[in-house]
């Protein structure tokens, strides 16, 4: 027996359907939140996606039928699955772009935006990285690996294996999820731009009545604290809204 008819062989069973599903699983590892963030090193990216793989596994096989093993096969399998893994991963890791967005959007409102930031992973202020970390930390904590693995097997259902993801459906789907994200930030960062509004009207008014008052000096002290006392108080229900958000994508992907 050659090398290459013994490693056909091997391929042709459990091993073959496995680096089927492991292709797009990585794929999606890489951007997918929490296991695609910068911090996690690619040894324990790869360790997470081979894991994830035995549990999908089980779930896919029954479902899929792959060809038998050879190089055009695998050549298909590498383009096709990358490019789904990747598309799934994008598509949730929209909502970490949405509570950093928020974040950003509350910086910026209440002049926070400068005060301790450009600090950690990415270039975010400090409300972001609070907000961030604590979505994340949120997300483990609700059982996001669980869902994460019934999220990469629903994914078979959705594009089958070995089939490229249509162009038309993508752009679709990315437009529909963006205007999703952004419209959830500015949701999550609505009570800072509220309050951004009122104490701007209050200080151009408090300018107006007392032009020899240097209101700068007074407000930046007030709307510092505001920001701080907003996002101790609504920094629960923003994670709320977040990860209910996150769950009835999780629960229904693009309906």
């Amino acid at each position: 027996m050659t090398h290459l008819a013994l490693i056909q062989e091997l391929m042709g069973g459990t091993l073959w359907a496995g680096l089927a599903i492991f292709l797009r699983v990585a794929a999606a590892c890489a951007v997918l939140p929490v296991f695609g963030e910068q911090v996690v090193s690619v040894r324990l990216k790869l360790v997470v996606a081979i894991m994830l793989t035995l549990v999908v596994m089980p779930a896919v096989l029954p479902v899929v039928t792959l060809p038998s093993p050879d190089l055009v096969a695998f050549v298909r399998l590498l383009v096709t699955e990358t490019l789904t893994g990747l598309f799934f991963g994008l598509m949730l890791r929209t909502f970490i772009f949405a509570i950093q967005t928020a974040g950003a959007i509350a910086a910026q409102s209440t002049s926070l935006s400068q005060l301790l930031g450009q600090t950690g992973m990415d270039p975010l202020p400090a409300v972001g990285h609070i907000l961030t970390m604590a979505a994340l930390a949120l997300l483990m904590a609700t059982g996001y690996h669980v869902k994460a693995a019934a999220f990469l097997a629903l994914s078979y259902e959705i594009v089958p294996i070995m089939e490229f993801p249509s162009p038309a459906a993508i752009a679709e789907a990315g437009r529909h999820r963006v205007g999703q994200s952004f419209g959830l930030a500015f949701t999550l960062a609505a009570p800072f731009v509220i309050l951004s509004v009122i104490y701007n009207l209050t200080l151009g008014a408090i300018n107006k009545a007392m032009p020899q008052l240097m209101v700068a000096f007074v407000g930046a002290p007030v709307i510092t604290f505001g920001a701080i006392a907003t996002l101790l108080v609504a920094s629960p229900v923003i994670l709320t809204v977040w990860i209910t958000a996150v769950e009835a994508f999780l629960a229904a992907p693009f309906r």
